[in-house]
This record gives structure tokens, sequence and C-alpha cells, in this order.
């Protein structure tokens, strides 16, 4: 009980903070380039540190995160109580934490106004996310069993790759939470355009990422049973010898 509370507070602190360093960051960018090519620059190599850094603190807090979609897909594939746990308590925290984050940007910087992302209309920006989460989800889940900084590393660099691509549309979020935040400083929470673009496709894309990945990476227990499938004709004819 006490580990559950311990990775409730981390998730709900850790959302905090990626949104308020993901707003320093372009505040940083903006202020100290000279042209926007610089701006862009530094703000990406920031970016991956940022992530670097956010990866390392979930390492140390075993398990907490920032998106809902990242914890999520394991949650589809565990236990009954453990996909209740995600759903009813650890992704609430992580859009409380997220609300909050944004609260403490606004009353940080007041003169920051954060618009809405989605330029286009609602099936347009349904598809863009839903095609930009299965994508990121798709990359996490093939990299699930490379050591840390490779897995961090591309998974970084195909996030910010897909977040140019869909900046323009959507603003290539890939992350229920935050948008949540700014949209409930904005009352726009409860609007069709953010429960179906920010939170219906990305969950949805989650959903077929899990589907996929099982059929092009197996899961822990198949690769297993596959050895032993392997190796069984090798052992009875050695137990015939």
């Amino acid at each position: 009980m006490a580990g559950a509370r311990s990775l409730l507070a981390a998730d709900f602190a850790i959302s905090l903070m990626w949104v308020f360093s993901n707003e320093l960051i372009k505040i940083f960018s903006l202020d100290y380039a000279a042209s926007q090519l610089e701006a862009d620059i530094l703000k990406c190599a920031l970016s991956v540190a940022n992530m670097f850094a956010f990866a390392y603190m979930s390492k140390l807090t075993h398990g907490a995160a920032f998106n809902p979609l990242a914890v999520l897909a394991p949650a589809i594939s565990a236990d009954f109580s453990n996909f209740l746990f995600t759903v009813g308590a650890r992704i609430p925290a992580q859009v409380v934490g997220s609300v909050y984050g944004v609260r403490l940007i606004m009353s940080t910087f007041p003169w920051i106004e954060h618009k809405p992302h989605l330029k286009v209309d609602i099936a347009t920006g349904a598809l863009t996310e839903g095609l930009l989460a299965l994508a990121i989800v798709m990359i996490t889940l093939g990299l699930a069993r490379e050591d840390f900084f490779m897995k961090t590393w591309i998974s970084s660099l195909a996030k910010l790759t897909l977040h140019v691509l869909g900046a323009d549309l959507t603003g290539g979020c890939m992350n229920p939470a935050p948008v949540m935040g700014w949209a409930f400083a904005n009352k726009q929470h409860i609007t069709k355009e953010h429960l179906v673009v920010y939170w219906l496709a990305p969950v949805e894309a989650t959903l077929i990422a899990v589907w996929l990945s099982r059929i092009l990476f197996g899961t822990k227990k198949d690769k297993p049973s596959a050895v032993k499938k392997e190796t069984s004709p090798q052992q009875k004819s050695e137990k015939s010898d």
C-alpha cells in the first residue's frame, strides 16, 4: 500500500515538473537564441537532455511517469487489479499533476498564453494524434529490452521527430495529461475536440500498438516457451542416447 502511494505521489510530481520544465525550455530557447534556427536547435538539445533527466527520475522512482499512454500500454497486458490501479489512480494522478503544473506556470509567468493546438478538423486531428501515438508506443514497446541509454536516446529522437511532424496540425502532443492541464485552464477540457483528438484517439492507438507488438515482438512469456519447444527434441534425443 505504501509503495502504491509513493508511486502515485511520484506520478503527480513528475507530471507537474514535466509541464513546467517544457515551458521553461521554450522560454529559454526564445530568449537566448539569436535566430529562429538557433532557437530550434537549442530547444531540441534541451528537450533531449530533459527527456534523459525524466527517464532517470522514472528509473529512480521504480516506474513513475508523466504520460498516461506510457503506463496504459503495460497495464493492458498486466492483471486486472494492476489495470484498475493504472486507470483509476495513476492516470488521474498524472492529470492532476499536469493541471497543477499549468497553474504553477500561469502564476510564475502570467504573460504566457497557451492557445489550442488543434488547427484542423476533428477527424484529421484524431487520425494525426492516433498515428503519432501508435508510432511512439510501438517504438517504446520495441525498445523495452534495450539498455537505458539506447532506449532513452532512440525514444527521445523519435518523440522529437513525431512532434515536428504533427506540430502544425495538432501540436504533436502524444501525451493527453499536459493537454488536459492547458485545456482545463482554458475551460476547454470537456469539449468534443479535446476528448476525441487528445484522449480517445491516443488511447485507441495504444490498444492497437499493444496488440501489434504482441504479434511483431512477442511477449516475455512467449520467448521462453519458444525456446523450450526448440530444445525439447534435442533433449529427447540426448535422453534416448
